[in-house]
């Protein structure tokens, strides 16, 4: 609810594509940092005592609420609420997601894993069949119509399945497979989170020197490239040099994600910000869910490092793909214009 939210606000606020993109990258800023603090401040958290990591959200809130308070009222417009849209969407990606992850232990062809299969097609079949025909679709279909809407979120999944799995994973890899504790991981995860909050404001300056597609471009080659090296990666290789190699996949993510969303931004109309930000964000939230229960769910069907490799070198994979495609949509839209 609040993300979507406050990209609106910033589609509000600035009304200028290159002062939306730097408000857009700043915007990220904050959330580069939460990612860099997080896994730190957790690991200190639960040497104290684990519950703590569900209490900080309390002070947190408070002093959001606080701020938000010296916010302008946003302009409202009445809007009914898609309950067959809204319904069928949780129904749908909740029934994917645990069909995914049960299914590496009960079996792909076992009887609840089909019916949740098939529950998830008959949701989201109903989902988007609602939001084609309804007078009031949560997600009107039309936002897909603009090329490079289509593209932004296609990447935005992609980009987030490779992130969060990697999170999920190397979590396990770090504590499980190399005996290191909750606080140790967090500060093996900071290299990679921490710099991308230092490289933010940088990014901001090559974003509108080279334009979105080029840095989703770039961020994607990054990511892979980081994803292929932990992919051949031997068993017993030092751990920090493992750290290190995480850099990439969290900077290729810093390139890519404010990209994508000044991508899309940039292609609505102020009116549609908040759906076209609650869009984007979903896109994001879907794919780090799949991408943890599909990393997962490869890890938990054989060995755990033989997992690993396929999850990530399939990714790296994939994201090779995004980019040619990018590039080649690219290429045919210049040549028309």
């Amino acid at each position: 609810m609040i993300t979507p939210a406050s990209l609106a606000l910033i589609r509000e606020a600035y009304h200028d594509a290159a002062a939306r993109g730097r408000a857009i990258i700043y915007w990220g800023l904050g959330g580069s940092v939460a990612a860099a603090a997080g896994p730190v401040l957790g690991g200190l958290l639960t040497q104290l005592d684990w519950r703590l990591i569900f209490f900080v959200n309390l002070p947190v809130g408070a002093v959001s609420l606080g701020i938000l308070s010296r916010v302008a009222v946003s302009p409202r417009r009445p809007e009914p609420f898609d309950w067959t849209g809204q319904i069928s969407a949780v129904v749908g990606l909740a029934a994917l997601t645990y069909g995914i992850i049960e299914g590496a232990e009960a079996g792909y062809g076992s009887p609840a894993i089909i019916l949740m299969f098939a529950v998830a097609v008959v949701a989201i079949t109903a989902f988007i069949i609602a939001q084609a025909r309804g007078w009031h679709p949560m997600i009107p279909l039309d936002l897909f119509r603009s090329r490079a809407v289509s593209t932004a979120l296609t990447i935005a999944v992609v980009t987030m399945a490779g992130f969060y799995g990697i999170v999920f994973v190397q979590s396990l890899y770090f504590q499980q497979e190399r005996g290191a504790s909750a606080l140790e991981t967090g500060l093996l995860f900071l290299p990679m989170t921490a710099l991308v909050a230092i490289l933010n404001p940088w990014i901001a300056r090559l974003m509108a020197k080279y334009g979105h597609a080029a840095m989703i471009a770039a961020g994607q080659l990054i990511m892979a490239g980081g994803l292929a090296g932990l992919c051949l990666l031997p068993a017993d290789a030092p751990v920090l040099l493992v750290s290190a190699l995480m850099v990439p996949v969290g900077v290729g993510g810093s390139f890519t994600v404010p990209s994508i969303i000044a991508q899309v931004m940039d292609s609505v109309p102020a009116e549609r910000a908040g759906t076209a930000s609650g869009v984007v964000n979903t896109a994001r939230q879907v794919g780090g869910s799949l991408g943890v229960a599909i990393f997962g769910a490869v890890i938990a069907s054989g060995e755990f490092i033989t997992g690993l490799r396929a999850s990530l070198g399939a990714t790296a994979v994939v994201l090779i793909v995004l980019v040619v495609a990018s590039l080649a949509f690219q290429r045919r839209r210049h040549a028309t214009t």
